[in-house]
Order: structure tokens, then sequence, then C-alpha cells
């Protein structure tokens, strides 16, 4: 393919711009490559991938979001601290600016798709300065052929440009970053951070509002995998709690690692690519994201590198402990394909309780799947975020609380419909302390939580026996292949019961207050909970 052929006119006057330099439209990964390596944006390691560093943010900049606050939005959106307003004219005034930044520059265009149904996904045109940005759009969303591409006609638009700051005092933005989605104008701007998870995660907030808000679909922050039958096992969970490792599972196929929709059919991924935390991830325990470390197309995020001998270290976290891999779908060797599946058999909500209190696994009631679903608790441990020195416990409604436009109660609320309609079996597994809380006791050993988690897919748990918690009136299994019963039930593997009574008291006591904020939006059952 000649640069001629991917810089044909693009239609991007509709979106006011004009005066610009070369445009790359769609360019496949071969040629960011080569634009990568030409614009200094990051090296080739030494078996293919690309390794970038993307500046002052290393992770998301969640405090710099915004919704633009106009009529066809205003009456629907859970504005707040997550969704803050931003005032239409503002929005105008600062695009305007934007546009101007854009004379004369080189632009890297990819139309393609958020969605793997053909009944719901979205065409969206990501438009950035920088090649490798324009490389994991390609990874993260799903490619359009080239017949698709002549008739794609964007439903939104992505401008994303780290190297263009807002003015606060002007802009009404918090700092010169931003990352803006405009409903009315069906466009979202990013500038001033070059964290390329904006880009995702925009697009992601933009589908938890039209879908649920549209088309009665619930929106998910979850992975799904499938069994050899084709039965579906969905994974909520927060950073850290083991969601792409347990759902990358060597005898089940991957349906997609972080984004789903539920429909009146079945799941379906929101990606073609997978967007994975690397920091000291080995060859033993997740082969499968670790060959994909070592692939062409694969974007290394912060990842060290030697600059001699172009050899990556997955160990060294000198940049940020937030180090992360973009790669296609297809570097995984076992997945599906069509991005779609069944309805869920199984619904596994994965938290990281370093307090060591909650058990390796549970079974739920449709009433405390709804009750989890909306308190999405993990745990912060010492060393994650500047500032934390103990344990704290984390609450992110429907794991995914930053993502969520629409009030948690509306997903909560069509997760328990499909629950309820489809028989579906809900869990709730702890990867996180067993034996004491963080400092004390040890991580839940993964060849555990993967038994566990097998066991329930597989309805070898639904079979055997259960006993009720007497803090978190959970069902927990008496036995499960693999496992050592002790470890079932975290009070019998705390050498001082007394400080597990105490400290389980304590986390019941921090659910309830967290959960205050619902009374009113869920039955009483519900709230009632704990």
């Amino acid at each position: 393919m000649k640069l001629n052929d991917i810089t044909r006119g693009t239609g991007l006057e509709e979106h006011g711009i004009t005066n610009v330099n070369l445009i790359l439209w769609t360019p496949p990964a071969p040629v960011l490559y080569e634009q990568i390596v030409r614009r200094g944006e990051g090296l080739i390691t030494h078996l293919g991938a690309v390794d970038v560093k993307t500046g002052h943010y290393t992770g998301r900049a969640a405090n710099e979001k915004f919704i633009v606050d106009e009529p066809s939005c205003h009456d629907h959106i859970n504005w707040g601290k997550v969704n803050q307003p931003l005032d239409p004219v503002k929005f105008d005034r600062l695009y305007n600016r934007l546009l101007a930044y854009l004379h004369g520059k080189d632009l890297f265009v990819q139309d393609c798709f958020a969605g793997a149904s053909p009944d719901h996904r979205l065409p969206v045109r990501v438009i950035t300065e920088n090649a490798w940005h324009s490389l994991f759009a390609r990874n993260m969303l799903i490619r359009a052929t080239e017949e698709e591409l002549v008739e794609h006609k964007p439903a939104f638009t992505v401008i994303d440009m780290p190297s263009f700051h807002a003015i606060p005092s002007v802009d009404g933005t918090n700092s010169e970053t931003f990352i803006i989605v405009n409903f009315a104008r069906r466009s979202i701007i990013i500038g001033g951070t070059g964290y390329a998870g904006e880009i995702k995660k925009s697009i992601f907030t933009i589908l938890n509002y039209l879908l649920p808000h549209d088309k009665h679909i619930l929106s998910m922050h979850c992975s799904a995998s499938a069994g050899k039958m084709g039965d579906v096992a969905i994974f909520f969970g927060l950073s850290g709690t083991g969601k792409t490792t347990l759902s990358a599972d060597p005898k089940r196929a991957l349906i997609g690692d972080d984004e789903h929709g539920w429909d009146d059919r079945g799941i379906f991924n929101f990606e073609g690519g997978c967007y994975a935390k690397v920091i000291k991830l080995s060859r033993e325990s997740e082969p499968e994201i670790y060959r994909a470390t070592r692939r062409f197309g694969t974007i290394l995020e912060n990842v060290a590198i030697n600059t001699v001998t172009r050899r990556i270290d997955l160990d060294d976290g000198s940049f940020t402990e937030n180090t992360r891999a973009s790669y296609p779908i297809t570097h995984i060797h076992n997945i599906v394909r069509s991005g779609m599946g069944r309805h869920p058999s199984n619904i596994i909500m994965l938290t990281c309780d370093a307090f060591g209190v909650l058990p390796p696994i549970a079974k739920l009631s449709p009433v405390q799947a709804m009750y989890h679903f909306l308190s999405g608790y993990t745990a912060k441990v010492a060393g994650t975020e500047a500032g934390v020195t103990e344990p704290q416990a984390t609450f992110s409604a429907c794991f995914g609380a930053p993502f969520m436009a629409l009030h948690p109660s509306v997903y909560a609320e069509l997760l328990n419909e499909k629950i309820s309609e489809h028989n579906v079996d809900c869990w709730l597994v702890n990867t996180g302390w067993s034996g004491g809380g963080y400092g004390v006791g040890s991580r839940m050993k993964i060849a555990y939580s993967r038994a566990l988690v097998n066991a329930a897919i597989d309805g070898i748990l639904s079979k055997g026996e259960f006993e009720k918690d007497p803090f978190f009136g959970l069902m927990v299994p008496k036995a499960c292949p693999g496992v050592p019963a002790e470890v079932l039930k975290p009070r019998n593997v705390w050498s001082d019961k007394a400080a597990y009574d105490e400290t389980a008291k304590n986390l019941v006591e921090q659910f309830r207050n967290n959960f205050s904020q619902y009374q009113g939006y869920v039955p009483e059952k519900v709230a009632g909970v704990l």
C-alpha cells in the first residue's frame, strides 16, 4: 500500500477541521509503526512490540472528565463528582480553539466500530495527533472492513490532542487537562494527557449512556468467556482483583476482557482488543498475555526498556505500577472471534479484600447480587496510591463508577432483570488476603481462586453443601476440589479470632455506610442485605 492510498479525503470538514497538513486515514499497523519511529513517539522492542511513554499522566485523569450539560441529556445524567457538568458555551469556545490548533497539523484518523453486535454497534471516528494513539484506537476498537469503510458515517467522533491544553479560568475546567463528552454534538474532545486509555474509557462512557437509555441494553464493565459447550461466564471486578487473569482460562474461549453489553440475544464485546496490566506479569501465571507483550502490533505503555538491547523489563515499575499492554484480541489464541456469546450461566463478582475477612467464594441470591453489584467493593493496599499506608475500603458502583453516566440503580435494575429472566447463578469471589489482613496474612493463591471459579462455573459448587457466614450473610460452600476446607471459612485461618470478628464488623459497617446513598433508589430488601 502506498502512502497516497491512505491519505484520501475523509470528510473532516463536517467536524469543522480544515487547513490541516497530511491526513492518514485508517492506516494499518505497519504504517503507524513507521510514523511512530519517524516522529520519535516510541521504540520498537526486540520481539516487535512498540514501547511508549504516556508523559505526566500514567493513568486516567479522573478529576478532569466532564459532560456538557445540555437539554438532551440534562435530566438523565447522574451529575456529581464523576460526571461533572460543563456549560455548552464554554465547550464551544474550547472546541473552536482546538480547531485552530489543528491548522497545519498531520492527523491520524481511524474509522471503526464500538460493539461487536451488528444490531447495536456504534460507528466511531478517532482523530489523533499521535501515531501511537491511532494504533491504540485500531487495537482497542472493532476494525471496519474495506466495504464498511466506504459507507462508514461516524455516530460519535473522538478528537484526541495531548499537546493542546485548556485554560481553566476561561474554559471552566479544573486544569489544563480535559476529557469532555458532548452528547448533543456527538463528540468527545481530549487534551493535555497522553494516556491513551482516555480514548477507550470515554467511548465506554457514551455506550453506558446510549445503550441503557435508548435501547434498554445493559452495559457492563466486565470480562467474559465461553466454555466448549458455549456456556458463558462474566467477571465483574475493579483493577487488581484478577478480572483479566481469571477470565483468561486456557479451557475457555475469551469473548472480551473489559467491556460488554447484554441484550435480548446474549452478550457482546464492545471492543476488538485487550488492555491488560502487565506489571510483574509472568510467563507461568498468564502465558497468553505474556506472549502478547512480545508481538508486533502490541503497544507497551510505560514499560521499562533497555534502549540498547531493546529488551523490556515487566518487573520494573519505576515509571508507574500501572504499566499496560494494548493489543488486538486476535493476539490471544483461544477467543470467540464473533465477540458474542449466549446469555450468561454464571456471574462472578471479584473483590480483593485486603482486610482478609470475606470468604474466598460465596453464592449470592439475586437480592445479594444487586447489593454487591451496587457496592462494587474492593480494597486498596499500601503503596498502590500516594498517601495509602494501610488497607482502605473502596466502593465503585457497578464495578466501574467512573464510566457510568446514568444513576447506578439503572444498571442494577437491568442486571436484576437479566438474572431473574435467565436464572443466572451469581458468586462473590475474594482474591484478596487470607489468614489476616494485608501485612499479616497472605494473598489468596491464584490456583485456589482458579479452582473455586472453575468449580462454580462447572456447577460443582451448586451441588454441594453451604453454610451461612454470620457477618455478611453469605452462603459459603463447605468443600471445593483443590482448595483446603479451612480456607473456605476465613475465620478458621486467623490465629486471632477476636481480631477477625472486630475486623469483619468494621467492614460490614463500611458497607452499610456506603450503601446508604442508594436508599430510595432500590427495593427495601436490597438496602437491608447487611
